[in-house]
């Protein structure tokens, strides 16, 4: 096995975008406008799950509409609010992406957002970014499964084995860790502490491509000592 990663797997919002605040408040208003109450700590357990998941949360707080309008009313306002307010990219991320691409280390965004969600967020990147997305509305099972992954490894043409997966949630950590890659947590707005990641870095700010060799290889080579 290569002690190099084929390609590195992104997760999207909270961890190459900060959309996390303008999705609690597309929440909220949401909620609201059906009479209810929608606290931070309601919008805390949205964090990483998949949209039809958070959906029927949302019914259970008094939205009545069905989960497909849901997602895409929140998807439509979020989408209006990077176009208005701007993408809030995280620290060090695109900086990141970028040494990746520039060292021929192959790049996949794997999110639970709609795919006109994802790829506003890519097109606003500024640069050719990512060979494939994997957005939710394409995957059988979301996170915390282990499919978006497996279907970016496949996209790729790659063994899910040969990358690295980037995630800040701990439903994100769980599908990376079961999908076979080797899986970094860089915690956002919820503690990684125990959600059995590789490694967790406490941000991406200034990381580059050989940090992620490094990460990658030191991980293997442990995992192949102790088998």
């Amino acid at each position: 096995m290569t002690h190099k990663p084929q390609a590195v797997l992104w997760d999207m919002d909270g961890t190459l975008v900060d959309t996390e605040p303008y999705w609690m408040a597309a929440e909220t208003t949401l909620v609201e406008s059906y009479g209810g109450t929608w606290s931070h700590e309601q919008a805390m357990q949205l964090v990483g799950n998949g949209l039809d998941d958070s959906a029927r949360i949302l019914r259970d707080a008094g939205v009545d509409m069905e989960p497909d309008a849901i997602v895409a009313r929140l998807t439509d306002e979020v989408r209006a609010a990077l176009a208005t307010q701007g993408v809030p990219f995280r620290p060090g991320a695109r900086e990141l992406l970028r040494d990746l691409r520039a060292v021929g280390i192959r790049t996949a965004l794997v999110t639970m957002s709609l795919g006109r969600m994802a790829r506003s967020v890519v097109d606003l990147i500024g640069f050719d970014a990512f060979d494939h997305v994997v957005p939710g509305d394409e995957v059988t099972r979301p996170k915390p499964h282990p499919d978006p992954y497996l279907r970016a490894a496949e996209l790729l043409e790659i063994d899910i084995a040969d990358t690295l997966v980037i995630e800040d949630s701990p439903t994100g950590i769980r599908a990376g860790i079961t999908s076979g890659a080797v899986t970094l947590g860089v915690p956002h707005m919820v503690p990684l502490d125990d959600a059995g990641a590789h490694a967790l870095w406490p941000s991406l700010d200034g990381r580059s491509a050989s940090d992620v060799v490094d990460l990658f290889a030191s991980v293997r080579s442990l995992q192949g000592a102790t088998r």
